[in-house]
């Protein structure tokens, strides 16, 4: 019998660890694991990725692209709040999915093959404040976004937009 030609069979195997992850955490993360919930067969996993770290990557690089990007529209006072709003929007929407884009995010602490990815996150938001605020006022707010993301994610503590409103306003209103 010939190969079964699966075009999606790649992006299925990634959207698979991704919920291996959200469920089990990355210490769950194995291709046996992946191949099961992709309901692929286990070599699938290994020729489309053949580290964890390399599958890792990709899931990480896909969980980037799901976040929102400033509208260009928005500067000055409006900014703040429009950071503070989207940031609450990712906080609470979807607390699982947060949980997992950050468990994603802070593996590259062990796994360097993740840091240049984990990288592309911040490098991204600070290019799309680029035109707005200086570098080290853009990379100031990166830092404020990962800061307040962490402390509700891992004190429990509910979302307080008017205060991440208030933080990214001094940030953003420092010369």
């Amino acid at each position: 019998m010939g190969r079964r030609y699966d075009p999606d069979r790649r992006q299925r195997i990634i959207d698979a660890a991704i919920r291996v992850v959200g469920a089990k955490g990355i210490a769950g993360l194995s291709h046996r694991s992946v191949a099961t919930e992709a309901d692929v067969p286990l070599g699938s996993t290994t020729y489309h990725f053949e580290t964890l770290d390399d599958l890792l990557v990709a899931a990480l690089r896909q969980a980037n692209a799901g976040f929102a990007p400033v509208p260009d529209a928005v500067s000055g006072p409006e900014l703040a709040a429009e950071l503070a709003r989207l940031l609450g929007e990712f906080l609470t929407a979807d607390r699982g999915r947060a949980e997992l884009e950050y468990e994603l995010y802070l593996a590259a602490l062990r796994r360097p093959a993740l840091r240049p990815v984990a990288a592309e996150w911040a490098e991204s938001v600070t290019a799309a404040l680029a035109d707005r605020v200086d570098p080290a006022t853009a990379r100031a707010v990166v830092a404020v976004l990962d800061g307040i993301s962490l402390q509700v994610l891992l004190t429990g503590t509910p979302y307080d937009e008017p205060y991440a409103r208030e933080v990214l306003g001094r940030v953003l209103a420092r010369p």
